[in-house]
């Protein structure tokens, strides 16, 4: 499952790392109690006074030892509660601004029908969409680090529409699969060099602008956000933008946030495997594309990997790509990791020269059926700091009815600067659709819903590849993950939270 690197971090600019939240180093995984707060936003006064001295914990803090942190996000209805102004909140992506489950359209294209269809939510649609999310992070001690950051602006200033509990499983999420095991590491220092050979080939360092707002992307340009007169009531607390230094950049050091609570079905899962012929354990890392431990299911290369530090065991789980197991013998080209993240590079296939990408470009030339929406996968990288909740159900254990269900799952959070080409292009394009690498009639083994998709094709089955050119075939799979709620928010960099908190926000 896509959830959370709680060990890694990644380096910062010294001169912006107290305005970075701390969520885009680190996961806190020293922290290991953890709680969500949902909140609707009551008094907007009270709620600015609260927000305008919260205790966010940034970059800038995580060089010394913390025992507590607190994280801000806030959707577009939370903007407007607080009094920001319509023309400043139109400056955000068309995704944010609609919400999550805003259109119909989009709840189709994210999968969010059935079983998942947002009517069924526990929040995030209708009534309880969310204003705010605030994030609690403690070593110990939880209940207490909730208690001083409920003061009276706080109380008076947010109702609590849901209090998301998290749990610790050691790495792992419900399955038993080791997670959060591929993150990318953002390039602050430019080692990469666009448009060289080298470039071209897959790797995890990513442009900044790729998750934080007002930083060159991997377009090399930057993202669409709000860029205020510097005349405008409380924008001088902001930074001038880079790309227009005229003007004080609300995006810059944010980034948005997608928060999805997904429940999974650990009982059917296991039973499923093990119902089909073969050993369950093998079927089940099929389905995954990594073993239990989380090692790769193909060899891992050695070619060291610019600016990320020494060979740790992170990153040697990560030095792969699917060039040499283009027909998916080691890892089934349905599963999950290979759909989640295909590790292709500029084109389709992987590296290629020049010569090769103007023949491509042109039209002419072999076209594999496998290259099918499986565009360059740098492109598309979410950074991913979800937690899972609930407790653990054995593989053994879900085989037995004497034991309870622990009703578990993920609270998947990925933060990203551009939601529909991250978050929303992997979840339509790679993870819900029929049609991904020359497959047909499958989805994503662990996250799909099983409903068609597009409306003539099934999706429940998955495929084993074969040496002699004949694929095993696994139909009838049920829906082992459910969403039970979601919203998309921005996670302001600490001065632009402290504007929205402030008097020129609605002015």
């Amino acid at each position: 499952m896509a959830g959370a690197d709680l060990s890694g971090t990644i380096s910062a600019p010294s001169a912006d790392a107290g305005d970075i939240q701390g969520i885009l180093r680190a996961g806190y995984g020293t922290l290991s109690e953890a709680s969500f707060l949902l909140l609707r936003i009551v008094d907007a006064g009270a709620a600015r006074a609260w927000l305008g001295q919260a205790p966010i914990t940034t970059v800038g803090h995580l060089d010394r030892h913390m025992a507590t942190a607190l994280q801000v996000a806030l959707t577009a209805d939370g903007m407007r509660a607080l009094g920001v102004a319509d023309n400043v909140i139109a400056g955000f992506s068309a995704e944010f601004v609609a919400g999550m489950a805003g259109e119909e359209a989009r709840s189709r294209r994210l999968g969010d029908v059935g079983a998942n269809a947002p009517s069924r939510w526990r929040w995030g649609a209708a009534e309880r969409v969310p204003d705010a999310l605030a994030m609690l992070y403690a070593e110990q001690g939880l209940a207490s680090w909730r208690q001083r950051i409920a003061t009276d602006s706080f109380r008076r200033g947010f109702a609590i529409i849901e209090e998301l509990a998290t749990s610790n499983m050691g790495g792992r999420e419900p399955f038993g699969f080791m997670d959060g095991v591929s993150q990318p590491y953002l390039d602050w220092s430019g080692n990469r060099r666009p448009g060289t050979d080298a470039d071209l080939e897959y790797g995890n360092l990513i442009a900044p602008g790729e998750f934080l707002l007002g930083y060159r992307n991997e377009y090399g340009l930057y993202t669409d956000r709000p860029l205020l007169d510097a005349a405008r009531p409380g924008a001088p607390i902001l930074p001038p933008a880079e790309d227009d230094p005229a003007r004080r950049d609300l995006g810059r050091n944010g980034c948005y946030l997608v928060f999805r609570e997904l429940h999974q079905d650990v009982r059917a899962f296991w039973r499923f495997v093990a119902a089909q012929d073969g050993a369950p354990a093998m079927l089940a890392e099929a389905m995954v594309g990594r073993q239990m431990s989380g090692e790769p299911l193909i060899a891992a290369g050695t070619r060291p990997i610019p600016g990320v530090g020494p060979d740790a065991v992170e990153i040697r789980r990560n030095r792969f790509t699917y060039g040499a197991d283009k027909d998916g013998l080691r890892c089934p080209l349905g599963a999950h990791v290979r759909r989640a993240n295909p590790r292709t590079a500029d084109m389709p296939g992987g590296r290629q020269g020049r010569l090769a990408q103007l023949v491509r470009m042109l039209g002419f030339g072999r076209v594999d059926l496998q290259d099918d929406l499986i565009a360059a996968s740098r492109f598309h990288r979410i950074l991913r700091r979800g937690r899972e909740f609930g407790d653990m159900l054995s593989a053994e254990e879900a085989m037995r009815p004497d034991v309870p269900d622990p009703q578990s799952g993920l609270h998947f959070i990925g933060v990203g600067a551009n939601i529909a080409r991250q978050f929303e292009f992997v979840q339509n394009a790679w993870l819900a659709s029929a049609k991904f690498g020359g497959l047909s009639g499958e989805a994503d083994p662990l996250t799909g819903n099983r409903v068609a998709f597009p409306a003539n094709q099934p999706t429940d089955g998955f495929s084993l590849s074969r040496p002699n050119g004949v694929r095993r075939r696994i139909g009838g799979m049920p829906q082992f993950v459910t969403v039970r709620g979601g919203g998309y928010f921005f996670l302001p960099g600490l001065r632009a939270l402290r504007y929205l908190a402030g008097a020129g926000a609605g002015t």
